[in-house]
């Protein structure tokens, strides 16, 4: 996994200084690199265009920004970092005094030595991210402010790859791109997913996985209004975000809080005895809460490490590749292949032979355990599954039921099937 890791960590490395949004080009050049690990297939849906209840906005793009001071000297660059200008800032092109100028900057007096990540998609307005240190050096004076940037109709870009599984019903992965220079919120994020992406598609799964990379909020709500009449095939879905950091893992439940994911997620993070937290559903957050509106109700829940907002470093400079770590990214997508390893095969089936115990024997199916270290533990899944197959329970029931592990107890339905003994 430690490869893995470190893979994961160039790619959030690569896509650091590009500056992302909502629209415009820093998302079609995010998606152009995450197409060299996994195709992609890019949509394009034009300015203007109704999608639930909101509209698609003017696409934004930005070439060059700065304040310099009066001798020409980049005081605040926007070449050095995309974080130092308000996001779909209209373009601005004045000299003006400090004073003046002091209403169009942001700063974080309480950590002096970073830059704030601030955005006005909705309002128009312009302005300037900063450090602290920065502004307080600053000396009175005049300004030259320059921001090259346009704001006119094009589109919003968002982009799904599929691993085409046994059943059409899906599983969706989907993670945010429209942050700049954020390494956990969102780069993390879409790395793992990545990753897991080109894991699954080495692997024939039973459901078909459907991994969306969009903007935040609106990019979400357009893929929903353009799938509205196929969601129903959605069964099952996980939001990755801030999926970097050092702290404990955290699973945010669905809305319904009893969908299948759910309890897949409770039964893996505890079986795997690694520190984790699990949270209700609330409706703020990531795209969890699109997904899980009303109106669509769907299965799907959100991982992370430290949750959106939960750590100083959040929406900030300090959010950089330094404070992402190969191995909380390889952790990350661990328990993801874990818990779609579960999903994928967790079935209800039906005992074919439900009077009595049949002979196990008699069929060789004890011969199969022969040599195993785990052989007690193989033969007590069997029964337990011989048992609880009445169409009701599923393999995740008997796993929690009889304290098996879960992989014991779907090898162990495996046998019985192929045996002729229990159908799905």
């Amino acid at each position: 996994m430690t490869a893995v890791g470190e893979q994961m960590h160039a790619l959030v490395e690569r896509l650091y200084p590009l500056c992302r949004s909502i629209t415009g080009d820093g998302v079609r050049a995010t998606l152009d690199i995450v197409g060299e690990y996994v195709p992609l297939q890019v949509h394009e849906v034009p300015t203007g265009t109704e999608v639930l209840d909101w509209t698609v906005p003017q696409e934004w793009n930005i070439r060059d920004a700065y304040i310099a001071d009066s001798a020409g000297k980049r005081v605040v660059d926007f070449a050095a970092s995309s974080l130092h200008v308000l996001g779909y800032s209209v373009p601005v092109s004045a000299t003006m005094p400090l004073a003046e100028l002091r209403a169009h900057l942001h700063t974080l007096p309480e950590h002096p030595a970073w830059v704030p990540y601030r955005t006005s998609y909705y309002k128009p307005e312009w302005g300037f991210c900063l450090a602290q240190e920065t502004l307080d050096a600053l000396p009175d004076g005049e300004y030259e402010v320059r921001i090259d940037s346009t704001l006119a109709d094009g589109h919003l870009t968002y982009a799904e790859h599929v691993v085409p599984g046994q059943v059409p019903d899906e599983v969706i992965v989907s993670c945010h791109v429209c942050h700049p220079s954020l390494a956990n919120d969102n780069l993390a994020g879409i790395a793992v997913a990545t990753f897991l992406a080109g894991a699954l598609a080495h692997e024939t799964p039973y459901y078909t996985y459907r991994f969306i990379y969009a903007p935040g909020t609106v990019g979400a709500i357009t893929w929903l209004a353009r799938n509205a009449e196929r969601v129903d095939r959605v069964k099952h879905g996980l939001v990755l975000a801030c999926a970097g950091d050092s702290g404990q893992l955290t699973y945010k439940q669905s809305r319904r809080g009893d969908a299948e994911i759910d309890r897949v997620m409770r039964y893996v993070l505890a079986a795997s005895e690694r520190p984790h937290r699990v949270d209700e559903f609330t409706p703020y957050g990531y795209d969890e809460r699109q997904y899980c509106s009303p109106g669509f109700d769907l299965g799907v829940g959100s991982l992370s490490r430290t949750p959106y907002a939960g750590y100083p470093e959040y929406h900030t400079s300090a959010d950089n590749p330094d404070f992402v770590s190969p191995e909380a990214m390889a952790d990350t997508l661990a328990v993801c292949r874990e818990a779609f390893a579960v999903l994928d095969r967790n079935r209800r089936y039906l005992n074919l032979s439900p009077y009595g115990e049949p002979q196990l024997g008699r069929r060789g199916l004890y011969d199969t355990l022969g040599g195993r270290s785990d052989t007690k533990q193989a033969q007590m899944a069997m029964l337990w599954v011989l048992n609880l197959s009445d169409g009701e329970h599923s393999l995740l029931d008997v796993a929690e039921r009889s304290g098996l592990p879960f992989d014991t107890v779907a090898v162990a339905a495996g046998a019985l099937h192929d045996a002729g003994l229990i159908k799905a």
